[in-house]
């Protein structure tokens, strides 16, 4: 009997494996356990995480500007120079699973903070779409919205609502 009952377990073990193994990686694996290329093909490409915030001091709240760090290209919504960024621009962040874990500043549109959270990825999200262009379609993306910090006198005078 408890050969049986074994063997039961066994096929179900291996039909879940077969099963899970059907599921995209984002749906099987946590954060962590990405390899590189997974880790940022989960990136939409949307660039918000480049925007600039603002932290008002007591209250702790954030303010989303139009502005954008200044490799951000803001005709593409990417990285200018991804490779050598943290050279370029020190206090960039880089995100790693422990800092999506803590970053509350992420949009809730981010593949990551939803992969963090055990959700699904939108529609648009081009591993889902199949379509890198659909972020910026869906109205997602900080293309053609914002303009590099370098090019701004004042980023407290550029408050916005549009990426809430």
């Amino acid at each position: 009997m408890a050969a049986k009952s074994f063997v039961r377990r066994a096929r179900r073990a291996a039909a879940q494996r077969e099963a899970s193994s059907e599921l995209p990686f984002w749906k099987r694996k946590s954060l962590a356990r990405m390899s590189k290329g997974e880790w940022e093909s989960l990136c939409d490409g949307c660039g918000l995480c480049c925007v600039n915030k603002l932290e008002y001091e007591g209250t702790g709240e954030l303010a989303q500007t139009d502005t954008c760090c200044k490799l951000l290209d803001p005709r593409t919504a990417r990285c200018r120079d991804y490779k050598n960024r943290k050279k370029i621009v020190p206090d960039c962040i880089q995100l790693t699973p422990s800092v999506v874990a803590k970053m509350d500043w992420l949009p809730k549109t981010c593949a990551y903070r939803l992969v963090h959270f055990h959700q699904d990825l939108y529609w648009w999200h081009p591993l889902v779409s199949g379509d890198p262009e659909t972020v910026h379609q869906a109205g997602i993306s900080a293309r053609g919205k914002v303009i590099p910090e370098d090019q701004v006198e004042d980023i407290t005078e550029r408050v916005v609502d549009w990426f809430a």
